[in-house]
């Protein structure tokens, strides 16, 4: 591209995409030899709007494509779980990477520092993923402010990009009709453009059959891989087409059953970006599309999936405190600051809630779920933290213990979704008040006597090494 020609009226037109957020302006390098896709949040080839967006600028700009994966090693609360998981789906994206055509870079520390790639490959134009946790966004802003070359990031792990409606909502209900006008814009089958140019360059690349983490002195390795879940996008598209063949249709029925497998349980590759809730909303659409799903249980699944984590995105955007207790809705805050001093009926360290060491065996059996498998079904984790705040000295430490075990154990932690239902949980955000009772004020309490009316919790807990059904606390 000559230095004197201005940035094309196509190129333009790209950065005015509503998911595109321009972070440095300006003309592609003059004499730049391809275009880099900085992955990070969305880790997948397949329906990634920000690779589609970066393909179709290297085609505007006769460039080829090359996808930069730089590994951190001391990433904010992840540890040798959350990182063997993206490993495996590394490999899956680097395998598609080859099939669409575009190089793939994986470098380790100390060859892992973006900036230099971006000269070591001459790269005229930079585009990345948004994400809206506080760390990666100051990375975005600090790499803003020190390239010197245009930069842009795209929103690609929600439906409708966020900047849509570029606010908060006080409840789900406030945002639904916001989301159901702009919805039909957004969930359509993503463009998976093939790229026009191919990069000869020689690239090394961290062999990616080796672990990745060897050599990192300060991560966690006491928090163990999992088996019950396999990383990448092949892996979330078989749970996905498992999902809406066996259990789509009796989902409404058997998403409050922790004792069933009823739900998708597709939240770890939400989180890592290893599948798009485009791909799979678009997956539920065309097998309920024969009537084979009612439509109550398709809006049910697709609130939880489009709604409340869309929701939760926003909450985590435009909430600084998104992940202590300063984050409580004002009617909460009041109500358990006025409830601080009320006696608990039994009080638990840290290291007792982490070890399951509670006298309620429903609540064991699901921090034993968590632990041991890297994931908690979603009725559980709402009758978990709220028996946190029941049981930790004050609301301030119950959320960060909460926050803590969930991002330490969760496959699909240090997630918007997790802080917002921490906060749903405990702060009351997204929710309103209930009737007043001890400790919680008028904060909406969850019994474990309640619970057990609503499912087998016998048969749960024996799935989980839980004692009897005869649970201490009910």
């Amino acid at each position: 591209m000559p230095s004197e020609s201005p940035c094309p009226e196509e190129l333009a037109r790209l950065a005015d995409n509503p998911r595109v957020t321009v972070r440095r302006p300006g003309r592609p390098r003059p004499g730049g030899q391809c275009v880099v896709y900085w992955m990070q949040r969305a880790q997948r080839i397949l329906d990634n709007p920000a690779l589609d967006i970066t393909v179709e600028a290297a085609n505007l700009l006769g460039l080829p494509v090359v996808i930069f994966f730089g590994i951190v090693p001391n990433f904010p609360n992840a540890n040798l779980r959350h990182y063997r998981f993206m490993q495996q789906g590394l490999c899956d994206a680097a395998a598609d990477a080859a099939e669409r055509g575009v190089a793939f870079v994986v470098r380790r520390p100390p060859g892992n520092s973006l900036d230099a790639f971006l000269e070591e490959v001459h790269a005229a134009l930079l585009v990345g993923d948004e994400n809206p946790c506080r760390e990666p966004e100051r990375w975005r802003r600090v790499l803003a402010r020190r390239l010197h070359i245009p930069f842009w990031t795209v929103d690609a792990d929600v439906v409708v990009p966020s900047r849509t409606f570029n606010r908060s909502f006080v409840l789900l209900h406030h945002f639904r009709p916001h989301l159901r006008r702009a919805l039909p814009h957004f969930l359509a089958a993503p463009a998976n453009t093939r790229p026009g140019f191919s990069f000869h360059g020689k690239l090394e690349s961290f062999p990616l059959d080796q672990d990745m983490t060897a050599g990192f002195a300060k991560l966690d390795r006491t928090i163990l891989p999992v088996d019950t879940f396999t990383g990448g996008t092949h892996a979330a598209l078989r749970r996905l087409r498992d999902f809406v063949r066996h259990d789509l249709a009796g989902y409404n029925d058997a998403r409050n059953h922790p004792e069933i497998e009823g739900t998708s349980r597709l939240s770890p590759y939400l989180h890592f970006g290893h599948i798009s809730p485009v791909t799979v909303a678009l997956a539920v659409e065309k097998a309920a599309a024969p009537g084979a799903v009612n439509a109550e249980t398709k809006e049910r699944f697709m609130e939880q999936l489009i709604a409340w984590r869309e929701l939760s995105v926003l909450f985590v955007r435009h909430e600084p405190h998104y992940d202590t207790w300063e984050c409580a809705a004002p009617w909460a805050r009041q109500t358990l600051i006025e409830h601080a001093a009320d006696a608990r009926p039994y009080r638990y360290t840290l290291a007792q809630l982490t070890g399951a060491l509670t006298r309620d065996e429903l609540w064991n059996a699901a921090q034993r779920q968590m632990t041991e498998t890297g994931w908690m079904h979603n009725f559980m984790r709402m009758y978990w933290a709220k028996k946190i705040l029941e049981w930790a000295p004050d609301p301030a430490t119950a959320f960060d213990w909460a926050v803590l075990l969930n991002d330490r154990y969760q496959l699909d932690g240090r997630d918007p979704n997790g802080y917002a239902g921490i906060a749903w949980a405990i702060v009351g955000r997204h929710d309103r008040p209930w009737f007043r009772r001890p400790i919680f004020g008028l904060v909406r309490a969850m019994t474990g006597a309640s619970m057990a009316k609503k499912f087998d919790a016998g048969r749960y807990m024996a799935a989980h090494g839980g004692g009897p059904p005869g649970m201490r606390e009910l």
